[in-house]
């Protein structure tokens, strides 16, 4: 039964299909890592706290926690322990018999459990629900002293996972992000508020860039340089980037105003940009035949991706501290100008869309191929046509330019997000997850 993720938090008043014994256990499997996964997607969309940095985090650890579940089982398949930062070697199982789809429900419903122990009622029934009817699902037919030894490796993978999550830097989240004092900047080209919104008169997360990495050595290893020059003078590069923005926002197409929209990804109303990428995977996974396996490992090292391009991104972000256009622009250009788009609440450079699309992209294209063209009906449900893509790394330059389009990041700030992600993702790709 393939659920649309919308219906995931009604699962109360859902009964989830319970296969035939004779089921391949493999089946299951997939069902079981698929379902979770949808269910994260609007567990982000209803929790508080999860900014995009903090859903890149969270994919991350899943996406790892239903890999290592598996890999446990698997000679076939490699751990991410000692390949990624400060990841021990993983709970050995016990002697005896275990059952992968027993294992893998164990470990992802620990996991989601803790990362999302913040969620309102919503999610919180949601989550209880799922780990109940999935478990039945999972369990169908199984030997119960089976079961009970899977369920309780699952939960030793999870722990394992959770425990070296707890240690990153990131784990807690207070004020949604914003902090309580922040010193603003005094130079002219310094980050200031664009919302009037009491909160955000702070930048999010402006520490976040501190969080211990997955894959990449250091936050600094993917650094794009600087922007070009800061300058007011209307001959400048710098006025003329600014120019390209204002000129583009009051001329935008329908198609424009479409992809600016289409890739916004804003949080609390859809699940963010990570997630975008998530469902990208997810929806490439139900309409072909990929293996339980290659879907765990390709989320696994997406979320890995996502997770650190926010790290090195946020730690651009911060050192550069530049204005947004919409600053400049009512400044220097036309004091009545507005953007298509809502400006996020931290500074410009680099794009953290770019960003995070050109990370995702780079792994995509390692694991599908330069040429793989796919269909993204991620927005349907907010009323937005299917999209279709040439490659991943056409989706990730559209998403780069709906930034510009939406009025909310210059040209350079998108070019150089997408070489930021592109480098971060790299060292992504690198991680092996077979044996």
């Amino acid at each position: 039964m393939n659920l649309h993720r919308r219906q995931i938090l009604a699962l109360p008043l859902l009964a989830l299909a319970r296969p035939a014994f004779a089921a391949d256990r493999s089946d299951i499997s997939r069902q079981v890592l698929l379902t979770w996964h949808k269910l994260v997607l609007e567990l982000v969309r209803h929790t508080a706290t999860y900014m995009p940095p903090v859903a890149a985090r969270g994919f991350a650890y899943i996406g790892i926690t239903a890999h290592e579940a598996l890999a446990s089982g698997n000679p076939a398949l490699r751990s991410l322990a000692g390949q990624v930062t400060d990841l021990a070697p993983l709970p050995a199982r016990p002697s005896g018999d275990y059952d992968e789809p027993c294992v893998l429900h164990a470990a992802l419903q620990a996991v989601v459990a803790e990362m999302f122990g913040n969620t309102g009622p919503t999610g919180l029934r949601a989550m209880e629900a799922m780990g109940r009817q999935m478990g039945e699902v999972a369990g169908a037919g199984i030997d119960a002293a089976v079961m009970d030894r899977s369920i309780a490796h699952g939960k030793a993978i999870a722990e394992h996972i959770l425990a070296w999550s707890r240690e990153d830097g990131g784990a807690v989240v207070e004020n949604m992000g914003f902090p309580m004092d922040y010193t603003p900047g005094t130079r002219p080209q310094d980050w200031v508020p664009t919302s009037l919104v009491r909160m955000q008169q702070a930048p999010l997360l402006p520490g976040w860039a501190q969080n211990r990495p997955f894959a990449m050595p250091s936050a600094k290893a993917t650094d794009p340089g600087p922007h070009p020059d800061y300058s007011e003078d209307p001959a400048s590069e710098f006025h003329a980037y600014a120019q390209e923005v204002y000129d583009t926002g009051r001329a935008l197409t329908d198609e424009q105003k479409l992809i600016a929209r289409f890739w916004s990804d804003d949080a609390m109303l859809t699940f963010t940009p990570a997630g975008h990428w998530i469902s990208i995977v997810l929806q490439i996974a139900e309409r072909g035949a990929m293996p339980t396996e290659v879907i765990a490992a390709t989320l696994a090292k997406l979320g890995v991706a996502q997770a650190d391009a926010f790290i090195a991104c946020w730690d651009t972000k911060f050192r550069y501290n530049l204005l947004r256009p919409v600053t400049y622009i009512k400044r220097h250009i036309d004091k009545t100008w507005e953007p298509l788009l809502i400006t996020p609440p931290f500074p410009e450079y680099t794009s953290g869309h770019s960003a995070q699309s050109g990370a995702a992209s780079t792994v995509l294209t390692a694991i599908f191929g330069e040429d793989f063209a796919f269909d993204d009906d991620t927005h349907v449900a907010e009323g937005l046509p299917v999209r279709s893509f040439a490659s991943f790394e056409a989706a990730a330059e559209e998403a780069a330019a709906s930034r510009l389009y939406g009025g909310i990041h210059f040209r350079f700030g998108n070019e150089a997000g997408l070489k930021q992600g592109r480098a971060v993702g790299a060292y992504a790709a690198g991680l092996r997850t077979e044996a």
